[in-house]
């Protein structure tokens, strides 16, 4: 969802301004652009080290194949932990940037970009705080948005598998259990890829900038950026498409909604009672982030339509 918002929000502003030199609502744009892009950074950086910690969970589990399903509300309150932390650490974006204008030399005509720049009228308090966020911006988004979640994500997939391999030698390795435990650890393993593929870019360009930043044309600094931006576009592009094609039970579900939507929820008996079956079936496959119970099959119920 928050892939969604960057990409309807973000990336139309970040195209008009290339296209018309003219920033689209202005000064609110410089700030909260920035603020989402970094928030982005901040749920998959969290949300991959939530996944990390639920497959070393469900690989020390003393009765694995048998996990409870965990309560949705259990669920939403990490994912709020996630969303609330992420954009409270990226509250200082929306005080660092503001809005400039300057004439182009190649045209001469006036242009509107954002520069990162405390506003002069802010309590000098939280002006310092800003400038010190500032300062320790490039190592700070290089050790929490980049180190961090592939580190992390690795080394609990190097714990996961030494425990699995040291507690499971006895048993069967063809179980479908272990294949799906096997699938979804690779489904977080090609989230973690394509994150750190496409935030490496940004990572070596803020160095590149940090120590070369008076050597370098306003124009070298603007396409920079424009790259970095673009990257992250990318990403939010592809890790939905990604995960609906890892993911078999969440792929399945997508279109199964996607066939009612595109029938108009008025499928004929055949139809239905194929969609009833793939949706049986979903149910019975493991979820992206947790294993249900396997002792017994659940029974088979009307499902009805499948909206």
């Amino acid at each position: 969802f928050w892939d969604f918002l960057i990409l309807f929000f973000c990336l139309p502003v970040v195209i008009f301004n290339e296209i018309t030199k003219k920033r689209l609502l202005g000064d609110v744009s410089c700030r909260i652009v920035p603020f989402m892009e970094v928030s982005s950074l901040g749920v998959t950086t969290f949300s991959l080290c939530a996944l990390g910690i639920d497959r070393f969970h469900a690989a020390t589990s003393p009765q694995a194949s048998a996990r409870p399903i965990e309560q949705c509300q259990s669920i939403i309150a990490k994912l709020a932990v996630i969303w609330v932390g992420s954009m409270t650490l990226s509250v200082p974006e929306i005080l660092l940037w503001q809005l400039a204008q300057d004439t182009s030399p190649v045209s001469g005509v006036m242009t509107e970009y954002c520069t990162m720049k405390p506003s002069s009228n802010l309590p000098e308090s939280i002006y310092s705080l800003v400038l010190t966020y500032q300062n320790a911006r490039m190592w700070w988004y290089f050790g929490c948005y980049f180190c961090l979640p592939i580190l992390f994500t690795v080394s609990c997939q190097l714990v996961t598998r030494r425990i699995s391999g040291t507690e499971k030698k006895s048993e069967c390795r063809g179980t479908k259990h272990t294949q799906c435990e096997s699938h979804l650890n690779c489904t977080i393993i090609g989230l973690t890829i394509i994150y750190g593929l496409c935030t490496t870019p940004e990572n070596v360009c803020n160095i590149v900038v940090a120590y070369m930043s008076p050597d370098m044309s306003k124009q070298t600094l603007d396409l920079l950026n424009l790259i970095n931006q673009f990257f992250l576009f990318f990403k939010c592009s592809v890790t939905p498409v990604l995960l609906l094609c890892l993911c078999r039970p969440l792929g399945q579900a997508f279109m199964d909604c996607c066939c009612c939507c595109c029938e108009g929820c008025s499928p004929d008996t055949a139809s239905s009672e194929g969609s009833a079956d793939s949706k049986l079936k979903t149910e019975m496959s493991s979820s992206i982030f947790f294993d249900k119970p396997r002792e017994s099959p659940p029974p088979l119920l009307a499902l009805g339509t499948p909206c």
